[in-house]
């Protein structure tokens, strides 16, 4: 009887190791030029960066550089993702003087980067090349020959500004609050994927790529950059 149980127990107990293996995904590696060797992103692909009065000024909001290795067997196509989590849910005292945003105050993500569709035969996007500065009312062109844009969180944000409301289509750099006492870190997300289109209609949201990527991602990978406009924040 011992033994039966004993044999039983193996059994699922092999059945519960393989299910965790078959939910692995593969690891692209992703690379990318604007991020220094000490994990900040370099300023010229900000939005927003210091000035020596009124805190900040507008950046060139360059694109950053971006590459990663080849998806497996199946790949048709990739996405691109660059979010942000830590991006405050309130805003009221965001850029006030003698205010500071804390570091433990609730945090949602934002997105700064889509870009999905990207041929299967890619595997960069050198710097420059999605953004070469602000565009005022934002990129309205989708379709590119790298893959279709996707509208980053900016739309949203300045939808109420008539100076600065528009479509807001692919890379738009960090721009964290000058008084945020949390670094923020920007997560570029690279995902192969077993479509070659995800049949996405219109300015599609990062969270409407992201929704539409789950279930046909084959692999995936990322990088890491940090930044922040806060000089009493330690770096």
């Amino acid at each position: 009887m011992k033994k039966g149980l004993y044999t039983t127990a193996f059994i699922l107990a092999f059945v519960a190791v393989q299910g965790v293996f078959a939910q692995a995904k593969p690891e692209l590696t992703v690379t990318a030029e604007g991020i220094g060797s000490d994990s900040y992103i370099d300023n010229d692909y900000a939005f927003c960066i210091p000035a020596a009065t009124g805190h900040v000024k507008e950046g060139s909001d360059k694109s950053i550089g971006i590459s990663w290795s080849k998806g497996p067997e199946g790949t048709k196509s990739y996405a691109i993702i660059m979010v942000d989590p830590d991006v405050p849910t309130v805003f009221d005292d965001a850029g006030k003087e003698g205010k500071t945003l804390p570091d433990a105050m609730p945090r949602r993500s934002f997105y700064h980067w889509v870009l999905y569709d990207v041929p299967a035969e890619q595997s960069q996007i050198p710097a420059f090349t999605d953004s070469q500065e602000i565009v005022k009312h934002g990129k309205t062109e989708l379709k590119t020959p790298y893959g279709t844009r996707g509208v980053n969180d900016y739309a949203p944000y300045f939808a109420s500004n008539p100076e600065r409301q528009g479509i807001y289509a692919g890379y738009d750099g960090p721009c964290p609050p000058w008084n945020d006492e949390r670094i923020h870190h920007y997560h570029v997300k690279v995902f192969a994927l077993d479509v070659a289109s995800l049949g996405l209609k219109g300015p599609a949201t990062g969270h409407q790529v992201t929704d539409a990527i789950a279930g046909h991602i084959l692999a995936q990978g990322e990088v890491v950059g940090k930044y922040t406009l806060n000089p009493d924040v330690k770096k």
